[in-house]
């Protein structure tokens, strides 16, 4: 997926996205990249947090929606899996949407919060949060060090 950022602000979008759903990447090397070739800080903050962010819902609305059997096929993940972390999901509920930019469980909290019905207005706030400041993360490193940041990747 680095050949998305040639692409830009649009490609930081995409691969944003695409990251948050059915492809495992992570958006990060395309938030830096747009970020060292100087391209405009809030239009990426805006381009890779929405991506992000409609990636994720999207991964909720396919738990919320879909069979199954689609889930495990597109996402690799069983069923057994998500029901284990039903607990977690129950003890914390929206808030865990927080975390839905994390590798891995990310996916699993945000398909687990859609299968389980969990409120979608709150899911989708504490989601662009969590997203949100990730890209932040990223945008604050880069300004304390400046292109230093491609030395240390």
């Amino acid at each position: 997926m680095m050949w998305l950022k040639d692409w830009g602000l649009l490609g930081l979008f995409i691969g944003a996205y695409l990251s948050a759903t059915v492809i495992p990447f992570s958006s990060d090397f395309l938030v830096i990249a747009t970020i060292l070739a100087k391209l405009n800080l809030p239009l990426i903050f805006v381009c890779a947090t929405l991506g992000s962010w409609l990636g994720s819902i999207t991964t909720y609305f396919m738990g919320f929606y879909c069979k199954w059997e689609w889930i495990e096929k597109i996402f690799k993940i069983k069923k057994e899996k998500i029901e284990k972390h039903k607990a977690k999901i129950d003890k914390w509920g929206p808030p865990i949407a927080l975390f839905a930019w994390l590798p891995f469980v990310g996916d699993l909290f945000a398909i687990g919060l859609g299968f389980y019905k969990v409120k979608f207005l709150p899911v989708a706030i504490y989601t662009f949060i969590g997203k949100a400041l990730r890209v932040l993360f990223w945008i604050a490193i880069y300004l304390l060090v400046g292109d230093k940041l491609s030395e240390w990747l």
